[in-house]
């Protein structure tokens, strides 16, 4: 399954989040994901301090263990998500 994780970061811990995220190594960012987490990607709206991620996993206990890393500094949302042609699939087996 994939997941959408958006997130905003609380007002008074805008730097502190900042200051810590940009030292995390390659390795601190996969143990941050844990094992059955995989990132497609992540953005960041640096002026709002807000961003998405996009990632796969077939477990959501272990997305909601990735989102208790941050929840004390950011509000979180998780959606499931489908891509385009998980999408049409969807349609033509409904419509057809």
């Amino acid at each position: 399954m994939k997941f959408m994780v958006q997130w905003r970061v609380f007002p008074e811990l805008r730097h502190d989040v900042l200051k810590g995220f940009s030292m995390m190594s390659d390795d601190d960012l996969q143990n941050d994901l844990g094992d059955e987490i995989k990132l497609i990607g992540r953005w960041h709206d640096v002026s709002r301090f807000e961003g998405v991620a996009i990632c796969e996993c077939e477990n959501a206990q272990a997305i909601a263990n990735w989102a208790l890393n941050w929840n004390n500094a950011m509000e979180l949302e998780t959606s499931v998500v489908l891509d385009d042609d998980e999408v049409r699939a969807l349609g033509k087996a409904r419509f057809s």
